[in-house]
């Protein structure tokens, strides 16, 4: 196997091993030591990736930034009505969160750590700034109520997607954050879109809910 390729696979292993460990025990208890059994690498191998457990989480958040990015974009299509997009994305954030471990880890590191950030951009700015664009759209298109503000709508639904998947967490529930998600479309439809347009709405984020 080349270097090149094989420091990359040691990379990913380190951190697949530390989104395990963080998601296991959270930031302030996870050890260097753990981290190293849980990726089956040595020391040495860890350390030339990263220098710390604060550079490695920040390491594990850019990687499931990547990861979800990757996927939101694959959802964003102009073709497709913004609003219906702002749903898949809910959805998205819930299965992602189930499915990867990388991207887990990041949901909740990017908060644990503080600074709401890996080794680069705020990612809630960046979140809030892709729903943003899209309850624009979304108002263009006649699904948002014309005197909503789309930039607090896009703000609402961060907020809220954040704290459904959070509390569900919280509440030991996380394999039921769907539900939450679910919840949430449902009474805040009525307060966004055209009286007229709410049932379609409404149904539509059902049955993402259910598949």
């Amino acid at each position: 196997m080349p270097r090149q390729v094989r420091a990359e696979a040691t990379r990913e292993s380190v951190l697949r091993g530390a989104a395990d460990v963080f998601m296991r025990l959270g930031y302030a208890n996870a050890s260097l030591n753990e981290i190293i059994d849980e990726s089956g690498v040595t020391k040495g191998a860890l350390y030339f990736h990263f220098g710390s457990k604060e550079e490695l989480a920040r390491g594990v958040i850019d990687a499931g930034f990547v990861r979800s990015s990757e996927a939101g974009l694959a959802k964003i299509d102009e073709r497709t009505p913004a609003l219906e997009t702002m749903i898949e994305l809910s959805v998205l954030s819930v299965d992602l969160s189930m499915s990867d471990p990388v991207v887990r880890a990041m949901f909740r590191l990017v908060i644990e750590i503080g600074d709401y950030r890996g080794s680069g951009d705020n990612l809630f700015e960046l979140w809030l700034d892709s729903l943003q664009q899209l309850a624009r759209r979304a108002q263009e298109e006649g699904d948002l109520s014309p005197d909503a503000d789309p930039d607090a709508a896009g703000l609402l639904v961060l907020q809220m997607i954040v704290g459904a998947r959070t509390v569900a967490a919280g509440l030991g529930r996380r394999d039921r954050a769907i539900e939450h998600v679910e919840l949430m479309w449902a009474n805040l439809l009525p307060t966004l879109v055209p009286a007229p347009k709410v049932e379609y709405f409404r149904q539509f984020a059902a049955r993402r809910m259910r598949v």
